[in-house]
This record gives structure tokens, C-alpha cells and sequence, in this order.
């Protein structure tokens, strides 16, 4: 639970990093109460009364509110993520939406906890879907970047892939480029499965490969395709 102890410490810092002292609930366009339909009037010391009355109100008082959701918005965000880190971050922004958006509270509809876990969860899956897509765009640029340049080395490996040439020239490789070549292609992994295998990120996976494959290149004296 570090992450949620980083963030509940963190709150009024970055309110006001973010604005929030100068576009507080009450200011914020397009919020604003509902005509015409009766508030329910939440019990005196619940967080629904607290979350009501930071509406228009300075950073300092959703402060309560913040310690009193921030831990389930960062469980709820934790559940989907699977990663602590991302899940503190998307806490952070969860917890500024509940503080900016307070008027649109409405305790007749859902419980607080309620609704933040609903913000908390749209927020998670935003974010996974959003590290889906980073990683398939980086996944493309670098198959773009080495599209061509290692097909006619990769090819050599595979065909001589029990050849004392390609073993001697492996050892003409960095001990990190040799774990990841032969992660590849005496493996049978993809360039993922590898960035997996050896926990590290997959562009320097891919970087480690290509770097390799030059060097394997050099050694077994394959022209560039």
C-alpha cells in the first residue's frame, strides 16, 4: 500500500500543481447541479456530507474526503492495473475528478464509495487501454526501424542455428545480447515473450536483438539483404 500512502500525502500539492484552488467544483465549467431535482440530504458526519460541502470550497477541505476514497480508488485501480505505480498515478487522477466534479455528486443516485469506484474503474481501464496502444505503436516503430536490416542474419542463425560458427561467433556477443538472441531464436520466443522472459523493457529487448544480430552479422560474414 505505499502507493496509496504516496498518495494520499500528496494531495493539496497537487491541487494546487493542477489548479484546483483556482477552479474549484463550483467553478469548474459545465458542473453544476441538476434543476429541478431534490437533493437528498446525506447524514452529518458521512463522507457524502463531506464530499457535498467541498463543492466551491478551498483544496484543504476535500482532505478528508481524499483520505476517507483515495485507498479505494487506488484498490479499484490496483484490481484492474496489476501494477502499483500505474495504479497511485491513475489515484491521483481520480481523486482530482472527484475533487473538481463534486457537484455532480448526487447521494440519491449512488454512495460515494460508489462513485468513485465507477470513476476509479473507468480510469483503469482508460489507462490499460491507453498502455495497449503505446506499446502496439512502439512494437510498430520498431518493427519499422528493423524491417529489412536483420531478415538476412536472422535467416543465417536459423539455418545454421547447431553450427559451431554460430556458437563461436555468440560468444563474440554481450552477455545481455547473447541471453536475448538465444531467448529468440533458440527459444522460439517473440521479441514480447522475450521482453518477459528476462524482465526488461521491450524496446531495449528489441535494441539488444538488433544489436546482436549485427554483431552476428559481422562474425559469420553475411552480407546485409
Amino acid at each position: 500500500m505505499n502507493g496509496t500512502r504516496r498518495s494520499l500525502s500528496a494531495w493539496e500539492p497537487l491541487a494546487r500543481v493542477n489548479g484546483a484552488e483556482a477552479a474549484s467544483p463550483q467553478t469548474v465549467p459545465g458542473v453544476k447541479r441538476r434543476p429541478g431535482r431534490p437533493q437528498a440530504v446525506p447524514a452529518p458526519g458521512s463522507v457524502e456530507s463531506a464530499l457535498m460541502a467541498c463543492v466551491g470550497a478551498a483544496p484543504a477541505i476535500f482532505r478528508p474526503v481524499y483520505d476517507a476514497l483515495a485507498p479505494l480508488a487506488y484498490g479499484t485501480s490496483l484490481g484492474v492495473l496489476r501494477d502499483p505505480d500505474h495504479a497511485a498515478e491513475v489515484t491521483q487522477d481520480v481523486m482530482l475528478e472527484v475533487w473538481r466534479t463534486a457537484a455532480r455528486f448526487d447521494p440519491a443516485r449512488a454512495s460515494a464509495s460508489t462513485w468513485v469506484a465507477t470513476i476509479a474503474r473507468r480510469r483503469a481501464v482508460d489507462r490499460v487501454r491507453a498502455e495497449r496502444s503505446r506499446q502496439d505503436r512502439d512494437q510498430r516503430d520498431l518493427d519499422a526501424t528493423f524491417a529489412g536490416t536483420d531478415d538476412s542474419v536472422a535467416e543465417e542463425v536459423e539455418r545454421r542455428l547447431d553450427g559451431a560458427a554460430v556458437r563461436r561467433c555468440l560468444t563474440s556477443l554481450t552477455s545481455t545480447q547473447r541471453e536475448a538472441v538465444v531467448a529468440a531464436y533458440y527459444g522460439g520466443l517473440t521479441y514480447r515473450e522475450v521482453a518477459e522472459h528476462l524482465g526488461a523493457p521491450l524496446p531495449t529487448v528489441k535494441t539488444r536483438i538488433r544489436d546482436g544480430l549485427n554483431r552476428l552479422r559481422t562474425c559469420l560474414g553475411v552480407s546485409r539483404g
